[in-house]
This record gives C-alpha cells, sequence and structure tokens, in this order.
C-alpha cells in the first residue's frame, strides 16, 4: 500500500463527495489546508432537549486549487443557518455530511469562514443537569462544521453560555465570565493545536476541588455524594495523577507539553476514560472507591489514571496521522501505564498485574473466528469506530513487551524519546516510529512487525521432552499459527522445570518453527513442566497432564496464573481438561490460592464455567458443592480483598435457596458476612442479584432504590428495573424500547440492563431477543459511541450455550453475505463464547 501522504497533485485530485471522511479527501485537505484555528460560541439552554445555537469562525492557510473545500458536518442541513466567506455571505451548498465551499470564493494564503448553526446532539451527551461531548473518532462533526481528521491540528478557542449554576471545563483555561439575568457566559483561553477528536467541554452542575501537587494546580470536577468515598479517594486520585506526571516527564525527557491539566469524573461515562488535552474525563465509578474496595480496583484506578495521563505525550503531543494506526496511541498508554503503576505502587506485583490485565482479553478476541490484526486498513473515518477492542488494548501491549525484550529497555526509551521529540505537536504514523527504532537495535523489525501487527491469530506451541536415566535427553518445542499455517511469532518466553524442592526456568528465544533447548538437556527429570512461566510469551500453550496434581508446587504466583490461564484456554479448545474437571480444581484453589489478583482470576474463571458451561440441569449439583465451599473459604480468609473477590463469586453462583436466602438476608438487613465492607453499589449488585432470581419479596428493587442518595445512581437503577421484572411482558416491553435511540442514550446504562435480561436464568425467554439486537446493530454502530457495538453484543450473547443461539447467529450471517466485514468480526468475537460452549456442551447437536 502506499504510504498515507502519498497521491497526486491537489489540483488534480477527483474528490467525490461521499459521507464520512474518506481517506482520499484527508490526504488532499492535508495538502492544501495548515494553520487552522476555530471559535466557537455554544448557547446552552437549561433544558435538555432544547436547540442549542452556536456560531463559529475557522481560520485556515488555503493552498489554491480547482475543488471546492468540504467541511465536514454529519447533521441535517436545516440545522445551518448562515455562512460567510471571508465576511461575504454565501448560499448554503449541503450534501453527503459535507459543506460545500466553492475554490472562487476562496483567496490564496488566509481564509475565514463563519458559520451560524444549531449543534448537533449526538454526541453532546445531554442530561437534565449536565452534559459533556465525546468527540473520538470523527464525532466533532456530529456537534459543529470542522475538518475532522487528526492530522488536521487546530488551536480552539471556546465560549460558552450556560445556567448561571453550572460550571465548565475545556481543553484551555478559564479567561472570564460575565452574567446576565440566571445565565452566565464563559470564554475560554486558546488552546494549543490539537485533533478535532480531543476537542472537549463538560458543563453542568458539578462540585469543583482545586489541588497543587508539585508546583501544579489541578482542577477537578465531579457530582459524587458520598463523603465517605469522596474522602477516601480524593487524596490518591490527585496523587496518582502527579506521580504520573513525574514518571512520564522523566521518562520521555519532556516536559508536560500543555498549558493545564485538569480532569472531570462523569456518572456512567461510556469508557474507562478519554484523554482530552487538560480535560481528561473519566467514568465516576471508576476514580471514586469506599472502605471495601479490593486492591484490584485501586490498582485499576491507578493504571487508568495512568493511562490517560500517558495519552497526554503519546496520542495528544504527538498523534496517530489516520486512524488506521489509532492503536498506537493505546499501546503506548497501555504499555507506559504499566510501567507507572510498577514503580509507583511498589507493593505490587508487575508481571502478575501485566499477565492477568492483558492476556484472556487478548485471547478473547484472538481465539475467536472474528480476529482481527493490531493494524487494520481504513477507507474512511466512519468506519473507525469499529476499530477499536481488545487486540488494540491488550495484545498491542504484549507485543510492545516482546519488542522491549528484543530491543532492550534502554534502546527502546531512547527511540520513543527520538520520536517524541522529532513529531512534537504533530503527527506520525507506525512505519515512522519503526523508521526510528530500526537504528537502535540489530534486529529484523520489519519482519517482527509484519507478523505481530499486520496478521491476526496467534500461535499455537506442543513439545517433545526426552529422559534418559531420569535425565533431560532432549527437549524441542514448536510453534505453528492455530490455524494450521506455518506462521510464527518471534518471542520470547520462560519454561519451567518444577522439581520437589525448587523451579527451574528456561529462556526460549522462539525465532523458528521449531527450537531444540539444548540447556535443558543433562537436567534432571522434573515432575512436570509449565510453559510460559514468567507471563510473557503470547499463544496457546501446551499443558503437561501432571500439572493439575502439582499445581500448589508452583510457588511464584506469575507462574500459577500462567497456569489458569493456559488451563482455560486449553478447555475451551477442548483439550488438557474438561469445564468440570477445571471446577473441581478451582474448588480446591479457593482456599490454597494465597494472592488476591489470582482470586479474581479463578472466580471470574468459575463463574464462566458454572453459567456458560454447565448444563442447566447439572447447575444445582455444581452450585451446592460450589457455594458451600466459596462460604467455607471467605469464612477461614482473613484480607478483606480477599473475602470481598470470595463473596462476589458466591453471589454470582448462588442458586439454592439456601445461598438466595442468605444473600437476600445480607441486604434486607444491611448486615455483611464478618469482615466484608458492603457498599450502597455493592447492596445494589445484591438487589439486582436477587430480582434475577425472582426472589419472592415484594418491591425490593423500589426498596434499594428508595435507599440510593445519589441522584445520578438512582436514574441508574430506574431505567434498568423493567429489565430485571419477574413479567415477560414487562421484559418484552423494556426491549423493544431498545429500537429507539433515544432510549439508548445512555449506553451503560442500556449494556447493564441487557446483561439481566439475557442471564442465564432468563434464556428461555431472552433468546427471543436475538435476532432483533442483531437486526439493530448497524444502527448501534451509526448511532453510539465506539464502544457501543461491542458491548451490546457480549452482554447479549455472552451467556448462551445451545446450538439454537449458535443457529441464530450463523443464520443472520449467512442472510446478510455482504455485511459489514468490522461488525461482523465483532458479532463473531461476542458469539465466540456461545459457540465454544455449545460444541463441548451438545457436540451431537452442532451446527454444521
Amino acid at each position: 500500500m502506499a504510504a498515507y501522504g502519498q497521491s497526486k497533485p491537489a489540483s488534480s485530485v477527483n474528490l467525490p463527495v461521499e459521507a464520512g471522511v474518506s481517506k482520499q479527501l484527508a490526504i488532499h485537505r492535508k495538502q492544501t489546508i495548515s494553520q487552522l484555528a476555530y471559535a466557537i460560541r455554544f448557547d446552552i439552554p437549561t433544558g435538555k432537549v432544547q436547540p442549542i445555537s452556536a456560531f463559529e469562525t475557522i481560520s485556515f492557510n488555503w493552498k489554491q486549487n480547482d475543488q471546492p473545500v468540504q467541511l465536514d458536518f454529519k447533521e441535517q442541513r436545516t440545522q445551518l443557518q448562515r455562512i460567510l466567506v471571508n465576511q461575504v455571505e454565501i448560499p448554503v451548498v449541503f450534501g453527503n455530511e459535507h459543506i460545500l465551499i466553492d475554490a472562487h470564493l476562496l483567496r490564496a494564503g488566509a481564509n475565514q469562514v463563519s458559520l451560524q448553526f444549531t449543534a448537533g446532539n449526538l454526541s453532546l451527551n445531554r442530561s437534565d443537569d449536565f452534559l459533556y461531548t465525546l468527540l473520538v473518532p470523527d464525532r466533532a462533526r456530529t456537534v459543529f462544521p470542522c475538518f475532522d481528521q487528526p492530522d488536521l491540528k487546530a488551536s480552539f478557542q471556546l465560549t460558552l453560555t450556560i445556567p448561571g449554576t453550572w460550571r465548565a471545563m475545556t481543553n484551555a483555561a478559564l479567561l472570564d465570565s460575565s452574567r446576565s439575568g440566571d445565565r452566565k457566559t464563559l470564554r475560554f483561553g486558546e488552546s494549543e493545536v490539537i485533533s478535532t477528536y480531543l476537542f472537549s467541554f463538560a458543563a453542568g452542575r458539578f462540585e469543583t476541588v482545586v489541588q497543587q501537587r508539585n508546583g501544579r494546580e489541578m482542577h477537578f470536577f465531579h457530582r459524587e455524594t458520598d463523603s465517605t468515598k469522596i474522602r477516601l479517594s480524593m487524596d490518591p486520585i490527585f496523587s496518582t495523577h502527579s506521580d504520573a506526571l513525574t514518571f512520564l516527564e522523566d521518562y520521555t525527557q519532556i516536559k508536560y507539553p500543555f498549558s493545564k491539566f485538569d480532569f472531570v469524573a462523569i456518572p456512567d461515562f461510556q469508557y474507562g476514560g478519554m484523554e482530552h488535552v487538560g480535560a481528561i474525563q473519566y467514568r465516576a465509578a471508576s476514580l471514586f472507591l469506599d472502605n471495601g474496595a479490593t486492591r484490584d480496583q485501586k490498582l485499576s484506578r491507578a493504571t487508568l489514571i495512568a493511562h490517560e495521563t500517558a495519552h497526554m505525550w503519546f496520542g495528544d503531543l504527538v498523534t496517530m496521522r489516520w486512524f488506521d494506526d489509532v492503536w498506537m496511541k493505546e499501546v503506548f498508554a497501555n504499555f507506559i501505564a504499566d510501567k507507572i503503576t510498577e514503580v509507583n505502587m511498589p507493593d505490587g506485583n508487575y508481571d502478575l498485574e501485566f499477565l492477568i490485565a492483558h492476556f484472556p482479553a487478548a485471547y478473547d478476541v484472538d481465539r475467536t473466528e472474528g480476529a482481527n490484526p493490531i493494524g487494520q486498513p481504513l477507507a474512511n473515518l466512519q468506519e473507525a469506530g469499529t476499530l477499536y477492542g481488545g487486540i488494540i488494548y491488550h495484545k498491542a501491549p504484549i507485543m510492545m513487551r516482546q519488542l522491549e525484550r528484543l530491543m532492550g529497555k534502554e534502546a527502546l526509551r531512547n527511540g520513543l524519546r527520538e520520536y517524541l521529540k522529532k513529531y512534537a505537536y504533530g503527527n506520525a504514523s507506525w512505519a515512522d516510529l519503526i523508521a526510528i527504532l530500526d537504528a537502535y537495535t540489530p534486529s529484523d523489525l520489519l519482519r517482527w512487525n509484519r507478523v505481530w501487527v499486520n496478521e491476526t491469530g496467534r500461535p499455537r506451541f506442543s513439545y517433545q521432552l526426552k529422559t534418559s536415566q531420569h535425565r533431560i535427553s532432549q527437549f524441542v518445542v514448536s510453534q505453528t499459527g492455530e490455524d494450521g499455517s506455518n506462521r510464527q511469532w518471534p518471542q520470547f518466553f520462560e519454561v519451567a522445570l518444577v522439581y520437589p524442592d525448587r523451579v527451574e526456568e528456561l529462556t526460549v528465544n522462539m525465532n523458528q518453527p521449531v527450537v531444540t533447548l539444548t540447556q535443558a538437556v543433562g537436567k534432571a527429570e522434573p515432575l512436570f513442566v509449565l510453559f510460559n512461566s514468567s507471563g510473557q510469551g503470547y499463544g496457546q500453550f501446551p499443558v503437561d497432564p501432571r500439572l493439575l496434581l502439582g499445581l500448589n508446587q508452583l510457588t511464584n504466583p506469575v507462574g500459577r496464573a500462567s497456569a489458569y490461564i493456559s488451563l482455560y484456554e486449553n478447555m475451551l479448545g477442548g483439550t488438557a481438561v474438561t469445564p468440570s474437571q477445571l471446577a473441581a480444581l478451582y474448588q480446591q484453589q479457593l482456599s490454597r490460592e494465597t494472592e488476591e489478583l489470582n482470586i479474581r482470576l479463578i472466580t471470574n474463571q468459575l463463574s464462566d464455567i458454572f453459567w456458560r458451561l454447565t448444563r442447566p440441569d447439572d447447575r444445582p449439583a455444581l452450585a451446592a458443592t460450589l457455594e458451600s465451599e466459596l462460604w467455607r473459604a471467605l469464612e477461614q480468609e482473613k484480607q478483606a480483598g480477599k473475602k470481598k473477590l470470595l463473596f462476589r463469586c458466591y453471589q454470582s453462583i448462588a442458586l439454592s435457596n439456601e445461598a438466595r436466602n442468605r444473600l437476600y438476608a445480607i441486604w434486607n438487613n444491611q448486615q455483611a458476612p464478618a469482615g466484608v465492607t458492603l457498599t450502597e453499589d455493592d447492596y445494589t449488585s445484591l438487589a439486582l442479584a436477587l430480582a434475577v432470581r425472582d426472589y419472592p419479596a415484594d418491591g425490593l428493587l423500589q426498596q434499594q432504590l428508595a435507599r440510593i442518595k445519589n441522584p445520578d445512581r438512582k436514574k441508574r437503577l430506574q431505567f434498568m428495573i423493567p429489565a430485571l421484572s419477574p413479567d415477560k411482558e414487562t421484559r418484552n416491553a423494556f426491549f423493544a424500547s431498545l429500537s429507539n435511540a433515544a432510549n439508548r442514550e445512555r449506553e451503560a446504562y442500556v449494556t447493564a440492563a441487557l446483561g439481566y435480561l439475557h442471564h442465564p436464568l432468563r434464556a428461555a425467554t431472552s433468546a427471543n431477543y436475538i435476532r432483533t439486537s442483531l437486526d439493530l446493530l448497524e444502527d448501534i454502530q451509526r448511532t453510539g459511541d465506539i464502544f457501543f457495538p461491542e458491548s451490546w453484543l457480549r452482554s447479549t450473547l455472552s451467556n448462551y450455550q445451545t446450538p439454537e443461539v449458535t443457529r441464530i447467529v450463523r443464520t443472520f450471517l449467512t442472510e446478510h453475505p455482504t455485511y459489514n466485514p468490522r461488525l461482523k468480526a465483532k458479532l463473531l468475537q461476542a458469539a465466540d463464547g456461545s459457540f465454544r460452549a455449545a460444541k463441548l456442551l451438545y457436540p451431537a447437536r452442532q451446527v454444521r
């Protein structure tokens, strides 16, 4: 493929006017548009359904050519009132999501286009008393006219008129404000040059907290009302941001590159966070933790903050040229975030945290029929949202860690410093970075890059271990693609030889299809071998059958976590261990496992085995043993974090009358088990778990609703209540309402409700919703934010296990042979667990 910047001369390009932002259009505009600046005014009324009037002036330099300038605006023609070009009003020419400005109206050099319009609502996320923009990847054009592509960076100057009781935050600092009656106007300064998707503002009834750390003043907007959460969370929130900034300034050797550093917590935000320059947005629940928070929750908060802070350099300072390289900003944010938490949470286990955070999530996509490569082509930005997923966020950091092992930590760091300095406040591609890194290593990065970045799937490993007189005489490791191909992923990983009194690790440099471990020859025959014992290798690793009996010989928690992951992956592939065998093994480990993160891993896997990989008729027997073992382990456990995780698993699988009554007593009396701290959120979760089990207590959810003090959390539960109704017709009506995009605006509410609507205990009736859910998918993608199609599908499909559901999905795809390939991939990814469950549990009834 031609590099991004290669094209015909600007004046000879034939530019069709097509929906979205085509790569062809983006290349042409990059050649002809420069020195961009936006000055925008929004007049935001009190009522969330009232229109928002707006005015903007776009200043830019134009390289003369014969093509009309296309401004992106994904709204109706009726929302455009006036257009002036260089102070002269012109007729509005609009079509296919573009405002067209004829070339003869412009002059070579400096130009101004001013527009009076009604702002689009699609990405304004309006609630009764607050709103916020979320414009990634191509949503700026849904709010205001612009050149909505990442390599046309611009400065933004924002003016907001808002209700007098509201506050507002944007990318630049507040310059001044004025009042008129019950309204006020805020004028903000000019931002640094940023991509349109990074422009943002939030406005509404927010509390403001201001703190100084290391000489930097930070402003924090939030709507939290729980005084305990506020007291316990405020210091960690500010400290973690400050520590991340300090690390990044040292690692990159570049001072924080923007004029301000503020952040806002938003109830039920669509993502964990979004890296808007100087105005980071977070999901409130990710930041505000209570005295019952587990170490895992604290780690997740620290990692999230580090991730968004890392974006200020990786993504904001240097931005990809085109969204086919969107994974670049995400891989570095995750990769650097892991390094930050390793330093700033020194009591943690970096290798364990990395393994559990990334490998299961990457495998969850890469093992499926819908697997995608890290790097994906992109012809039009309107498809950019479908590029996001587990491969970008989780396989890519694994790849980067392998690259670091290949190059060395210092060489990679020095290469990244050169990259950031060379392209600061500009744009760069992955090819640009590889060209820089290649000079820091003798390794063939192009060959390495080809399979890791450009190809799908993961390798499958096998081995031969021969012994003679209780000594190893040969140890050979082989690698193929999971599809049987001869592809190979160059990588390093460790194999552990496990003995009664010790564990010896051998490093494998898997740079060939078959590698002989000469360093193993002559060593004593081990009890068993464990592949990927250090948790850095990627692929489906073989399981030594003797591992099942010797798991507790593994004293390193990283080795145990790697074993758990390999056992689970082999089980899903129908090899090494069955679901019932793995459930039995994990029951034993509940009281033996000493590491909190590993308890989270195996309890999550246990819940999955219980609900998705056990037939309904077999669940009561498994529940009887699981409930008993979980409660016993909970009572014996001393550490609060592990007790909380064990209780959550007990709540998840509770099926017997005894377990359900116990949960109801805990909820009704507000009396947690000894040593477990339950908060308002936990009691809401308990109420939902009881409701989906049709627990016979009148008005249970209404009682919980009355207990909730925070208005945002109250609205969330109110939205979900119909989805949990014991009445099938009420649930049917709720699902039918989701066909209207207006009822899907709060995406986090919708996906949470769908999870209960499609709970395994509702499978007999909820399967009727699947086909309609698939029919809605294209509309979901068109109207929703980037993660909504995937979360819609996973909330819908994840818990089914019968061939009948497999048939529904296969039939849908057969009937849509030209279906959007990226949405098809998301569907196949989400359905993979159901496909595998049906194959494992009902082999005689498989769909052919």
